[in-house]
Parts: structure tokens; C-alpha cells; sequence
């Protein structure tokens, strides 16, 4: 069985990008549920934004107060850019860098929301589970993820 990846290095560099109608309007409206998070306390968004001094907390704060508006626009910019950029067939490295980037943050925040495991299965889990759907969204950005990497090393 042969496996076309979704996306692939051309000659000159950019990159074509194989998807369906369906996975683009997915891709398209992840950004803006990931926005919406953004401005919340959620949990699962914390992983987005690591301690720098988790040893030092008067210096975590500082670093928080200084930098978070810089990170979060740089977040908001990059969203921006996957909805922009969703229906394209061909992306330069920049625009496949934030495409990486943000499906990165959209897998990070569903899989702990899910409390997935490292040595989860990609393919065990019940379809009558009611997380089924965000397991299948979890394990397809995986998958897109890595296509995105393995390209970029080509």
C-alpha cells in the first residue's frame, strides 16, 4: 500500500499541500476555537505558555507581565494566518512553520484536555466514546504534524 503524505517539498522549495475540502474547513475553523480559549483560564491552554522561572516566582511574574502580550499577539498572528492559508495548495517554509506551530498548540491543548498519554495508541480507542471525536481530531493533527516535519527535513 502506497502513502501519499499530505504535504510534501517541491523542487523549488515551497511545499503542496494534499488535503481534502473537508480537512481544510477543519484546519479553517480550529484557529478561531483555539482564539476563544486563549482568553480563558482553561487548563489545557496553560501548556501553551510554560513557566520560563518555575524555580523563581517573583521572576515568573515579571517574565508573565513583560511578555504575555508579545506571545499571545504572536499566537493571534499565526491563526491568522492557518485560516488565510487553509484552502491554499502550495505554501512557502514561513507559512508551513506556522501551520506546524499552530497545529502543534491545537494538538497540545486537546491532548491535555483528553489526558493523553505518550504511550497511547493511535488507533485504541472506542468509537462510541463520547471523546471519540476529539481523540480522532488529537491522533489526525498528530499525523498532519508529522507529515508537516518529515517534509521540512526533505
Amino acid at each position: 500500500m502506497r502513502y501519499d503524505p499530505p504535504v510534501t517539498r517541491t523542487a523549488e522549495g515551497d511545499f503542496l499541500i494534499d488535503l481534502s475540502v473537508d480537512e481544510r474547513k477543519m484546519l479553517r475553523s480550529l484557529p478561531g476555537q483555539l482564539r476563544d480559549l486563549l482568553d480563558t483560564d482553561d487548563p489545557a491552554v496553560a501548556r501553551l505558555f510554560p513557566p520560563a522561572y518555575s524555580e523563581d516566582p517573583e521572576r515568573e511574574d515579571e517574565y508573565r507581565r513583560l511578555m504575555k502580550d508579545e506571545l499571545l499577539s504572536r499566537r493571534l498572528e499565526a491563526l491568522a494566518l492557518l485560516e488565510d492559508t487553509a484552502m491554499a495548495d502550495r505554501l512557502t517554509e514561513e507559512q508551513v512553520l506556522v501551520w506546524m506551530r499552530v497545529i502543534n498548540d491545537v494538538r497540545l491543548v486537546v491532548g491535555t484536555t483528553l489526558d493523553v498519554k505518550e504511550e497511547d495508541e493511535r488507533d485504541a480507542f472506542d468509537e462510541d466514546d463520547p471523546q471519540a471525536p476529539m481523540l480522532g481530531l488529537y491522533w489526525y493533527l498528530s499525523a498532519l504534524l508529522e507529515s508537516i516535519i518529515e517534509a521540512l527535513e526533505a
